[in-house]
């Protein structure tokens, strides 16, 4: 079986990630899309960033009523940082039957050639590029099994934006899905 992997902080998740990961469960030959949570992007700072399991749990509530979705923790108990290489090193071993696919945004694409064992992670794992509007990505084709995808439907949508929602007091409804947008109210989160 065919998954994509969806690696994000997801701080929190919102719509624009799940319209992402619908169209590459649906509409390319992957058959489902895992959320990874990540607990810190090496190439990221650390600021803002809701905890681990806070995370994780919204990420639960997005998705729990899409069969094609799952969520997973496996970063939180690796070494960090966390590098997707190790990451699917681990996933390979703990799932055999399955074939992943990295799933990522032509952003991330141009700094690939930063991440840890790029050269082992384009020989062994294809990887589905959803191109950003006003972005040229790298021809990669060469290298390894890179597939771009120029027709996903984006919107322009940041976890940024949404923490700067709540930190003002801005609605944040319909930027997040409903039972997200209730706990983060409920809860205060990213309010401070």
């Amino acid at each position: 079986m065919k998954v994509g992997l969806f690696f994000g902080s997801f701080n929190p998740i919102h719509t624009g990630h799940l319209v992402i990961a619908n169209y590459m469960a649906t509409q390319t030959d992957l058959k489902e899309v895992w959320f990874v949570v990540s607990p810190h992007n090496p190439l990221k700072k650390k600021t803002s960033l809701a905890p681990n399991q806070v995370r994780y749990f919204l990420v639960q509530l997005a998705i729990e009523d899409n069969p094609n979705f799952r969520a997973s923790n496996i970063e939180f108990s690796l070494p960090m940082p966390s590098y997707t290489i190790d990451t699917l090193t681990v996933l390979r071993e703990k799932y055999p039957e399955k074939e992943f696919v990295l799933i990522m945004g032509g952003d991330n694409l141009v700094t690939l050639h930063k991440w840890k064992n790029v050269d082992l992670l384009l020989r062994d794992y294809a990887i589905y590029v959803y191109k950003r509007p006003g972005l040229e990505v790298p021809d990669y084709s060469e290298k390894g099994n890179v597939r771009i995808f120029e027709d996903v439907p984006q919107m322009n949508i940041s976890a940024t934006y949404i923490r700067r929602c709540v930190r003002n007091g801005k609605s944040i409804q319909y930027l997040v899905p409903d039972k997200v947008y209730e706990e983060i109210l409920a809860s205060n989160l990213f309010s401070k």
